[in-house]
């Protein structure tokens, strides 16, 4: 079985978004809306509302080995931005 949730994506701007109960992951780029929303219910025991996703190109990069300089390119990758139900959470960061 694939693993759909890949990490969570803590930057300053989706910390921003815990206010509206929504958090932000990367995920499989061939996960729907549905299978996202499903992954998150059963790992994290709360009430998905909806599954917002957004699909981002990698960015080309020069590889540099000792023949010179070869073309590159990330991986293309997708976030998805989930909102729960009022009232609920999810601890991604433990302290």
């Amino acid at each position: 079985m694939k693993s759909i949730i890949k990490r969570p994506i803590l930057t300053e701007k989706m910390t921003t978004l815990e206010s509206k109960h929504q958090f932000a992951f990367e995920v499989d780029i061939n996960a729907n809306k549905i299978e996202i929303a499903q992954a998150i219910e059963k790992r994290f025991s709360v009430d998905v509302l909806s599954v917002r996703t957004i699909r981002y190109k990698g960015k080309s990069k020069a590889q540099f080995t000792r023949r010179g300089r070869l073309p590159g390119s990330r991986s293309d990758w997708k976030k998805a931005i989930v909102t729960l139900k009022e009232g609920q959470t999810i601890e991604l960061v433990e302290t």
